[in-house]
């Protein structure tokens, strides 16, 4: 982006962001209810985090959820890797990147974005609740824009999980010690989010908000194997 251009190129600009909505609505409208999982792509398997997020996707896919992420390797991967192992979905939102980010082997369904903010209204919208597992600036990107898509009500107050206590921890207390100090953010704000090291919490907090608040409920998907649905 450098300013202005012709208005023939930002028609062209327009037209091309249209068409990638269009491609990732057709892509992702039957993956069912989702849980999106945020996170760096920098923690290789076998770390800490890695390990927590793939026993977390694991207990996504058990509780009936599809599992998406942004497709990428880390804990992303992880995430992913623990819905397959677990016999659930799995599903990668991955960007282009100039640097090529490869989409990781534990995928299901995978859709390729241009431009991020395209990706990040795919990895909000088919989703029932988000984790942000230990992750840097894009990390902070999405857990942030999705605190503030639910703090203006534009979209329902799903569950917010920061998976990794130590990790977040200077975070949550600059949250509460700065920004609701000063009233920047209002308590309310800070009632549907959960700290913990526990995926079990984590996804026990997620499932207890999607069947009580939001009407989903277990449907039988093949034998052995239960998804969410919408409740009627």
């Amino acid at each position: 982006m450098r300013g202005p251009h012709g208005r023939g190129f930002e028609l062209g600009r327009a037209v091309r962001i249209f068409g990638e909505l269009i491609h990732g609505f057709r892509a992702l409208h039957f993956v069912g209810p989702c849980i999106t999982v945020f996170g760096s792509a920098r923690f290789p398997p076998g770390s800490r985090y890695y390990e927590l997020t793939r026993d977390l996707g694991a207990r996504i896919a058990e509780a009936g959820f599809t599992v998406m992420t942004g497709g990428g390797p880390g804990v992303m991967e992880a995430a992913n890797r623990g819905a397959k192992e677990a016999g659930g979905v799995s599903i990668g939102c991955n960007i282009v990147l100039p640097q090529e980010q490869k989409p990781n082997p534990y995928l299901d369904k995978f859709v390729e974005f241009h431009y991020f903010f395209v990706r990040k209204v795919m990895l909000v919208k088919y989703s029932y609740g988000f984790v942000a597992a230990p992750g840097g600036f894009g990390t902070l990107d999405e857990l942030f824009e999705v605190a503030t898509l639910i703090q203006t009500g534009k979209i329902k107050n799903f569950p917010v999980v920061l998976l990794g206590v130590e990790y977040w921890k200077p975070l949550i207390e600059f949250i509460r010690g700065s920004l609701l100090m000063n009233a920047a953010i209002n308590p309310q704000d800070l009632e549907h989010l959960l700290v913990t090291d526990s995926p079990a919490e984590a996804v026990a907090f997620i499932k207890k908000a999607g069947t009580e608040d939001f009407g989903l409920r277990y449907v039988p998907r093949r034998p052995r194997k239960f998804l969410f649905e919408r409740g009627i």
